[in-house]
């Protein structure tokens, strides 16, 4: 069990955590002791969302958590307490919605969450959530986890997190979920095989790796995910400021999404024949490094000049999804921390989707919506293809003939390494919490992971029956 959560056992004792709508505030006190009203109204509590009050009873001793919330399925806001909270075990009682208590669980878990690697004073939540009797407890501390591995690999620094570390990191998950995996570092089986992955990280000073992770061999659904793995990016000789590399240890989020998805369904046994595959690079600038007005050969043949080398992580994708389409695939994922244009469209709490399956876009959509882990879709507009023209290649990496649509031209170049018959979805993520909200610490963050299983729960298993 998680160290944020209680055992059943002492349920009992639980102080009842209580959510109070602010405009129902008079209501909620009005079936109170006279006490706690005068306690309630003396400590200033309005049960403006995002606050609480502790109250006692006769003897001082804490009697309940009053939480003020906005609306009653606003479930994020109890995130915020397990820091807050004094040292205890605690419960939601009946004013939560039972249809919302996952989620409320998953919340508290969330918000518990601490990334102290590199601390020499080390916090401990002592506030602790006995989880209602509705929830699996095995399935939630399975999705937390995935969750949490998204977040501390995008949390640790580059220094030690490098495509070596990463790709030492997928074993050690492999061994434990009883996948094998297979990991190609050799200089001229990466140049003749993923050559598109070589040329990115070959300036590195940790060299460039492929990773391959398989799984369930013989099940019916066949599912390979793909997880951008660029453990830093200086944008290369197309250098970035210094701004813009501040947060580029986060740049192998996509990679922490494939592999931590892949743990989760490996962990709940879905009937899915699992292929994941991850580029991993560092886009460095060193002598050697790739330039722009070079032209690339990938495997399957495609030229491709590059106008701008900061525009990499579509490069190390084609070579993933090339190797995607050698093999059945009943569906391919890629997720990726692929475009600033994506943030600029829909800020830092969309992840922008695109698919080439329209049914396929409308069962996402409404699973994201009803997990609360939304995703917004984009469209693969041909039109924009023209942006990507070049007059010496079969493509070129990067927009360089206006500013326009560049998460759409972004998912329109990897289409063109994506065979027609596979359906194929693309999340643009952000993966990262640019302030302190209520479950979501600053920091790493794990984006359309929920929906991305959820999805995959439902859909395989439908076709099971």
């Amino acid at each position: 069990m998680l160290s944020c959560f209680a055992p059943g056992s002492e349920r009992a004792k639980a102080i009842p955590i209580q959510p109070i709508i602010h405009k129902e505030l008079s209501a909620a006190l009005s079936a109170e002791p006279a006490l706690t009203q005068a306690w309630v109204q003396n400590s200033g509590f309005t049960a403006k969302p995002g606050t609480y009050c502790l109250v006692p009873d006769s003897k001082g001793n804490l009697k309940k958590v009053f939480i003020g919330i906005e609306k009653r399925d606003d479930f994020w806001s109890v995130g915020a307490l397990p820091k807050l909270l004094p040292p205890g075990v605690y419960g939601l009682p009946s004013g939560w919605h039972p249809d919302f208590h996952d989620l409320l669980a998953l919340a508290w878990a969330l918000g518990a969450y601490t990334f102290t690697r590199y601390c020499t004073s080390k916090p401990v939540i002592r506030a602790k959530l006995v989880i209602p009797s509705s929830i699996n407890n095995k399935q939630l501390e399975n999705m937390i986890n995935a969750i949490y591995l998204v977040r501390d690999w995008v949390n640790t620094p580059t220094e030690n997190m490098g495509p070596d570390v990463l790709a030492a990191a997928v074993r050690r998950i492999g061994k434990k979920c009883g996948a094998t995996v297979q990991v190609t570092l050799t200089s001229s089986v990466l140049k003749k095989r993923y050559p598109l992955t070589y040329a990115v990280g070959r300036a590195g000073v940790k060299p460039p790796r492929f990773i391959e992770l398989n799984w369930g061999e013989g099940n019916p659904f066949a599912l390979t995910l793909i997880g951008k793995g660029v453990c830093y990016d200086t944008g290369g000789l197309n250098l970035k400021t210094s701004q813009g590399m501040m947060l580029m240890k986060k740049d192998m989020a996509g990679a922490a999404h494939a592999i931590s998805l892949a743990q989760w369904i490996m962990q709940e046994n879905l009937p899915i024949q699992l292929r994941v595959l991850i580029p991993a690079v560092e886009n460095a600038v060193s002598s050697n490094s790739y330039r722009p007005g070079d032209v690339l050969i990938a495997r399957n043949g495609k030229t491709i000049e590059i106008t701008n080398t900061d525009a990499e992580g579509r490069l190390v994708l084609a070579d993933a999804l090339i190797e995607a389409g050698e093999k059945r695939a009943d569906l391919i994922l890629d997720f990726a921390t692929l475009t600033g244009a994506a943030r600029v469209a829909l800020g830092p709490a969309f992840p922008a989707l695109f698919v080439n399956r329209e049914g396929l876009a409308a069962q996402l959509l409404e699973i994201g919506a009803r997990v609360r882990d939304p995703v917004w879709l984009l469209p693969l507009y041909d039109e924009y293809r023209a942006y990507l023209n070049s007059n010496i290649a079969d493509i070129s990496n990067a927009n360089v003939k206006n500013n326009h649509a560049g998460a759409i031209t972004a998912a329109l170049f990897l289409k063109e390494f994506v065979p027609d018959e596979m359906p194929w979805g693309h999340f643009d993520i952000y993966a990262y919490n640019d302030e302190e909200l209520p479950g979501r610490p600053m920091g790493g963050e794990a984006m359309a992971l929920r929906t991305a299983f959820h999805f995959l729960q439902e859909h395989v298993l439908s076709l099971k029956r």
